[in-house]
């Protein structure tokens, strides 16, 4: 019999609003990731998908309702922290990378934070940067790099941690349409070779048709997409 898969994402009637409850982004919100599966919050701007990949990851909080990432609740500090430094990689649409670092010296931050050896650190880099093909850019200044190869860069910091979830916001939102297909496949690729949990937020149906399940975000609703 086989065993079954961790859920890494659980999340029961979230709500979330701003301006003091006046606009709703979330409505009833609920959704199950498990170990090895990538999910697509599909759904055009607005929609509430970066919200909720906010919530899911800790850097915004629910009105009400349960999240639970990896098991720990991320609406207290401590557990913030741990998802942060060695659950949780965030690949974000404008790669939130450090412009007048190093490509090393950007994906030495997480490992840093996580407490990483230098040794466990450097094997970990050179691993990572050579399978997502930028191994010869380590020294490069990330203001130096191509858009394509700054993706790359961003997906190699997220899997630094060796984490278990990967949570993506609209990773291929600011490239031409070639290279953001390269880095979709890309993160699917490597997401389902190491076993890990992805959540990718995007807009576009051809990527979302692509992951193992569709939900669907409409009006701040989450509903699944038979496929």
């Amino acid at each position: 019999m086989n065993k079954p898969r961790e859920t890494l994402v659980h999340a029961r009637a979230v709500f979330k609003s701003y301006d003091r409850g006046k606009i709703t982004v979330l409505r009833d919100v609920s959704l199950d990731v498990k170990r090895g599966e990538i999910v697509a919050l599909w759904g055009s701007s607005g929609s509430g998908k970066s919200t909720l990949l906010h919530l899911l990851g800790g850097l915004d909080v629910q009105d009400s309702g349960h999240i639970s990432i990896c098991g720990l609740d991320p609406r207290t500090e401590t557990n913030r922290l741990d998802l942060r430094r060695h659950h949780l990689g965030f690949v974000f649409q404008l790669h939130n990378l450090i412009p007048d670092l190093t490509v090393e010296e950007n994906l030495r931050v997480p490992a840093l934070a996580a407490g990483r050896s230098a040794a466990a650190t450097r094997e970990r880099l050179l691993e990572l940067t050579d399978r997502v093909g930028i191994g010869h850019r380590l020294n490069h200044r990330i203001q130096d790099l191509s858009g394509g190869e700054r993706q790359r860069t961003a997906i190699c910091r997220a899997l630094m941690p060796t984490p278990r979830l990967i949570l993506a916001d609209e990773p291929t939102g600011s490239l031409d349409e070639q290279t953001g297909s390269i880095i979709f496949d890309l993160l699917k690729t490597l997401a389902e070779r190491d076993g890990i949990g992805v959540v990718i937020a995007t807009h576009e149906r051809r990527f979302a048709e692509s992951c193992h399940r569709i939900a669907r975000m409409r009006d701040g609703r989450l509903d699944e997409v038979p496929q």
